[in-house]
């Protein structure tokens, strides 16, 4: 069997994702890691598929140097592919499911920017678009949308008088995130200056140069530019990875320095299970020197 042998399932994924309400980008990265999964069956037939093969596929992508995330992320899309043959009615069985995810590296640093490396970093914002850079921005800073979210925006999501956001998030959920004051006067510019759309029904909050609706790989390239700015003064033992998913987590973070309880910050985050939310709790070495700092050690002399 050739991949094409398997073209009705796909097709019929592909089909459940947009009913389930999957992002493009979701639905492209998806289907890519089920084609490459379909390729490595050697021709099985999907009634044939085992939890062994499954477990051999995401083993091969470890193998080949992969992370962690990257292989749960594959597991996640098979997974899902299963699932959703079950519920259309075309396979009873899911060869998937009950595989332990790998577990991240949890005692990596963190990385997050403080209050003073945000505004810093927001200062060197610039360009033909910087108002619509910054408004995205102060909406995963100061808000803590992902980065598919702020690219879902529409300008009916936005209530002016209420100052809140409509936000869609994972699961197909939606939740109602407050503007903070000193954040509207940098959306309201943006949406004075937004740019014209090609199609004059186009609702999305942010548009490209292009006058289509600010794509999630466009919103990543607009930080990544920013971050090289921020950072290009920095000697190069000094730069971290960031990326746009970090103004998420220092929001996440920021909050959680000042005394918000857990189960706020996870409904802020549009998190499912608090769990998640734990992910934000990390302690930093300056916070472990300060607390060890508070000893009142007493010892013999030697």
């Amino acid at each position: 069997m050739d991949i094409e042998d398997y073209e009705e399932e796909l097709e019929a994924f592909s089909i459940w994702m947009k009913d389930a309400g999957y992002t493009a980008y979701t639905q492209k990265s998806y289907l890519a890691d089920v084609r490459q999964f379909l390729a490595s069956l050697n021709d099985k037939r999907l009634d044939q598929v085992k939890k062994l093969h499954v477990v051999s596929y995401l083993t091969s992508v470890r193998e080949r140097g992969a992370s962690d995330g990257t292989r749960n992320r594959k597991h996640a899309s098979v997974n899902c592919f299963f699932r959703a043959l079950n519920e259309l009615e075309l396979y009873t069985t899911n060869p998937a499911s009950g595989i332990k995810k790998s577990k991240t590296e949890s005692n990596r640093e963190p990385v997050f920017l403080d209050e003073g490396d945000l505004q810093r970093f927001l200062s060197v914002v610039d360009g033909k678009y910087k108002n619509r850079n910054l408004a995205v921005f102060l909406l995963m800073a100061y808000m803590g949308l992902r980065v598919g979210e702020v690219h879902t925006l529409n300008l009916s999501d936005y209530d002016a008088e209420r100052g809140s956001l409509s936000v869609f998030g994972k699961g197909r959920k939606w939740r109602n995130v407050p503007v903070p004051e000193v954040i509207v006067p940098f959306l309201e510019r943006a949406l004075e200056e937004r740019l014209d759309p090609w199609r004059s029904k186009e609702d999305a909050m942010f548009i490209s140069q292009k006058g289509r609706r600010l794509s999630i790989r466009g919103i990543q390239g607009i930080a990544t530019i920013a971050f090289d700015r921020f950072q290009s003064e920095f000697p190069s033992a000094r730069r971290k990875a960031y990326s746009s998913h970090k103004l998420r987590h220092s929001f996440a973070t920021m909050l959680l320095r000042k005394g918000a309880d857990l189960r706020t910050v996870q409904e802020l985050l549009g998190h499912s299970s608090i769990q998640t939310t734990t992910v934000y709790t990390h302690i930093t070495s300056r916070e472990k020197e300060e607390a060890m700092a508070r000893l009142n050690v007493e010892l013999p002399i030697l």
